[in-house]
């Protein structure tokens, strides 16, 4: 098998190879803002008098063109305008950072047309990248750009969505109902999402901790939250380490009891020994040394909606999220919300330590991949992460 970190195409990125131009400041928030306030103010054009009131409106008119000139300027340094970005499910919350850039219009902002793409599997996302075919960007774990090494495949990580894995390892209450501590999971089914992903390491990562050895574990891959579901209430599977909203969902109807969780910082240091980041949006090299000014413009759509999301409130969430995401239950998504969104990421930037730390979690979960050529240093680049984090101040 070839040695992938002697491939050229797989370089780390570098700022000088990247220096492409900035986009406009300006937001579709705020435009929307400046139109809800010409409507309240020709409200009251009669008790303030027009003139005033025309000249007002003339001055929020201009600051709207602005925004959209600035837009056209930065969408024509764009190599590319139209982008489309893969994603597994950008209904989950894993993905909440990308929802805010696009329903917020953040893309637009930097001049770009996104497509988002569900596709039926992401490895045929992954090879539609490879082969510049269909994706361009896709929205997944970090786990995908180490372990695509050990095919051969480059992708790299360019903006972190989530500083935490987001997963939580829980009990069936009717399975164990009389559970003390991990060491009762010997020998009982974990379920996982899949064999590779976040939930077989941190479920792995927490086993390990409560003494139990590789040998003594037994994961059942469950494949979506709908087959998570039935996997459980079916009593296949005793335990299952899974993403929100469907952890909280069992813990509210009382059929799980989560006894490791990574939805917080200190959850995630307790059960991982330190940082581990998640989900990020990836590209191959080629891409990106292609596309600067693209790839730049789609990190600050995401950095700006990480840094909405600091200080955004639930009401904010509710006007914010499509209401197909909350799946008929707005409740729910938004305790889920509230239990992960320290685990959202604050500025984009990858941390090498807890890329390092994801890559050891996996080889203890992995025996295979011991052996396997995986460097964490090519499985990211934070050029643009970086760049985005000066420009909003996050």
């Amino acid at each position: 098998m070839t040695d992938i970190s002697t491939r050229p195409c797989c370089a780390p990125l570098d700022a000088h190879a990247l220096s492409g131009g900035q986009a406009g400041h300006s937001t579709r928030r705020v435009w929307a803002g400046q139109v809800g306030l010409l409507g309240a103010a020709a409200m009251g054009w009669y008790a303030a008098g027009a003139v005033a009131t025309l000249a007002w409106a003339q001055e929020a008119a201009k600051a709207a063109n602005a925004s959209t000139v600035r837009s056209a300027v930065a969408a024509s340094k764009l190599e590319k305008r139209r982008v489309t970005i893969a994603v597994s499910n950008k209904a989950a919350l894993a993905y909440l950072p990308l929802t805010v850039a696009e329903q917020l219009g953040y893309f637009q902002v930097e001049g770009l047309e996104l497509e988002l793409l569900e596709p039926p599997s992401m490895a045929r996302a992954q090879q539609m990248a490879l082969s510049g075919s269909g994706v361009d960007i896709l929205s997944g774990w970090l786990e995908n750009t180490l372990s695509l090494q050990t095919k051969g495949q480059a992708f790299q990580a360019f903006v972190l969505q989530g500083r935490a894995p987001q997963m939580a390892l829980g009990v069936s209450t009717k399975a164990l109902p009389d559970f003390k501590n991990g060491a009762q999971l010997g020998g009982k089914k974990v379920g996982i999402m899949a064999l590779g992903t976040p939930s077989h390491t941190v479920a792995h990562a927490a086993l390990a901790s409560a003494g139990l050895r590789l040998g003594d574990m037994a994961f059942v891959s469950v494949g979506s939250a709908s087959g998570a579901l039935a996997a459980l209430r079916a009593g296949q599977i005793d335990a299952l380490c899974y993403s929100d909203p469907i952890i909280t969902q069992l813990e509210q109807s009382g059929e799980l009891r989560v006894v490791a969780d990574t939805r917080n910082l200190r959850g995630t240091l307790e059960v991982c020994g330190g940082e581990m980041p998640s989900t990020c949006l990836y590209a191959t090299p080629e891409f990106m040394q292609k596309h600067p000014n693209t790839t730049q413009a789609v990190a600050n759509a995401l950095v700006h909606a990480l840094k909405w999301l600091q200080t955004a409130g639930l009401s904010d969430m509710m006007k914010t999220v499509p209401e197909g995401y909350f799946a008929g239950d707005r409740a729910l998504y938004l305790s889920a919300f509230a239990r992960m969104r320290e685990a959202i990421a604050l500025d984009g930037v990858m941390p090498p330590a807890g890329v390092r730390n994801t890559l050891d979690a996996m080889r203890r979960a992995d025996p295979l991949l011991r052996m396997q050529p995986m460097d964490p240093l090519l499985s990211y680049t934070n050029v643009f992460a970086l760049r985005a984090k000066q420009r909003f101040r996050v």
